[in-house]
């Protein structure tokens, strides 16, 4: 095909990496684009248009769902699309407009000498605003602060056919499931929001939908299937004074639960109260402890990992954020005592009081999925079908034992190699199932199905966090049915005629 605008390349060889994001899995592409602006974005579409391509919106490209994988077309890259507007302080908190390619750590080098703080922390700080957005992605301060969601004031989103749609927080509303939007040009776009009831717990499959909501939500999570952010305002809140953070290693995973539970405010029968809730609560079982020992011996990477005692079963972490440092050392003290009660020590512990203290202990948090990535890719030159197999399901308070103890049953009566880890305080634990052959592979996927129904059973979630894209495309339509995904269907048509944006995405195709 001809292409007659600069904006828009063939794609060749020079751009390769652009066919993969961190799932580990590639596509194919014909075109290839880099805008600046909103304006090149919107060029960018009317030459789609011509040209009758369909178009993958992508940003740093770390998402582990596939969702920023071409499945042919053009590649839409928002990575060159950066800017950040001056801190607009207002009494307890701030705002700062962002343009989508701007990085997470690019967005907290600014704000933090200034005293800010922005709480959405995927594991991933490069991941890009724009990225955070369209996955809503959280992290372990989820657990207090929400996630990305929460803090997003304002979009500016434009649509498949180049028409922009402004959405300042608080003024667009449904009504009931029904709702309009104007765009820029005057167009209003009326319809309805899916059916289903969404689980209340943390949740990021399908699109976010509830009675009378605010409108800009719709567009936070959408997995860039209705249209493309290119801007948006964040709300930032002053920096904590007092950040502590304490991991408490226990002689079994039962006593580790337990703590989990007395951390968020139960009552444990025999465990001392904890009056105030942590901003994360973070789970390591005796497996993930065993593979960082030994990868801690085998690759330099891990180096920054303190030594772990070989009598430490597993792990919690927990954060406290505070006006002071006197109120957060009374809420580790108070965790501490828990532990104790659950047959924990002081020598048991590792503790930070600040940044510095508490950068070896975030990296133990964040060399799990590492660990498990070198393995996982070792095994591969053996067995090229080979990929991890990582669960991201979440469920109500009350199914926390349950489901541990199912993944545990299930994974030891098959003799599986994996570790469990992640945002406990969420109900939300991450299986990394880490196959030695194409027959355990096979063997993990379909336990995950198995653990799928069953959560979904618990009124549970299928994606807490990692969203849908186009890995779990078939856990999206068990966890809310058929009905659903046309409904899902028919409200991106509303916005997306051609359905050209991120095909692929939340749903299948249709031919």
């Amino acid at each position: 095909m001809e292409v007659i605008s600069e904006l828009i390349k063939p794609f060749g060889a020079e751009y390769e990496e652009y066919l993969r994001d961190e799932s580990r899995c590639s596509g194919e592409a014909g075109f290839v684009s880099f805008p600046t602006t909103e304006d090149q974005v919107r060029e960018v579409l009317r030459e789609a248009a011509r040209l009758q391509t369909t178009i993958t919106v992508q940003g740093a490209r770390t998402g582990i769902v596939a969702g920023a994988v071409p499945q042919g077309g053009l590649i839409l890259n928002l990575s060159r699309m950066k800017g950040l507007s001056e801190i607009a302080p207002a009494e307890d908190r701030a705002q700062i407009t962002a343009r989508p390619g701007t990085l997470l750590t690019e967005l907290r080098e600014k704000i933090e000498k200034q005293g800010w703080f922005f709480p959405p922390d995927p594991t991933e700080t490069s991941a890009s605003i724009g990225g955070m957005i369209a996955a809503n992605a959280s992290g372990a301060l989820t657990f207090h602060y929400g996630p990305t969601r929460c803090w997003v004031d304002r979009l500016r989103v434009v649509l498949a056919d180049g028409d922009v749609i402004n959405l300042p927080r608080g003024t667009s509303f449904a009504q009931g499931r029904s709702f309009e939007l104007t765009t820029e040009s005057g167009r209003t776009l009326r319809g309805f929001l899916p059916s289903y009831n969404q689980p209340d717990i943390k949740s990021a499959a399908g699109y976010f939908v509830r009675d009378n909501m605010d409108l800009i939500d719709l567009f936070i999570g959408m997995e860039g299937t209705l249209g493309i952010v290119t801007e948006a305002d964040l709300r930032l809140i002053p920096l904590p004074q007092a950040c502590h953070g304490l991991v408490i290693f226990l002689p079994c995973e039962s006593a580790a639960l337990k703590l989990v539970r007395t951390a968020r405010g139960e009552h444990v029968p025999e465990v001392p109260t904890v009056e105030s809730k942590p901003v994360a609560i973070e789970f390591f079982s005796k497996e993930a402890l065993d593979l960082l020992r030994s990868a801690k011996e085998k690759y330099s990477a891990f180096e920054a990992i303190p030594a772990l005692n070989p009598a430490w079963h597993t792990a919690v972490y927990v954060e406290y954020h505070a006006c002071a440092d006197e109120e957060a050392e009374e809420s580790i003290c108070q965790v501490m005592e828990a532990a104790a009660a659950l047959g924990s020590s002081e020598d048991d512990t590792w503790y930070g009081t600040n940044r510095r203290e508490l950068e070896p202990i975030k990296a133990f948090r964040h060399a799990v999925p590492e660990a498990v990535n070198l393995l996982v890719d070792e095994r591969k030159r053996q067995w090229h079908e080979i990929t991890k197999l990582g669960t991201d399901m979440s469920v109500p308070d009350e199914y926390l034992e349950a489901v541990v103890s199912m993944y545990r049953r299930d994974l030891s009566e098959h003799g599986l190699e994996f570790v469990m880890f992640g945002h406990i305080g969420n109900n939300h634990v991450h299986v990394n199932i880490i196959p030695r052959s194409p027959e355990e592979y096979a063997l993990g996927r379909s336990l995950y199905m198995k653990w799928a129904e069953e959560v979904v059973r618990m009124g549970g979630s299928v994606s807490a966090e990692h969203g849908i894209g186009k890995l779990k495309v078939q856990l999206l339509e068990l966890m809310y049915g058929s009905q659903a995904v046309e409904e899902m269907r028919a409200l991106k048509r509303l916005f997306d005629p051609g359905m050209i944006l991120n095909p692929g995405n939340l749903f299948a195709v249709q031919r």
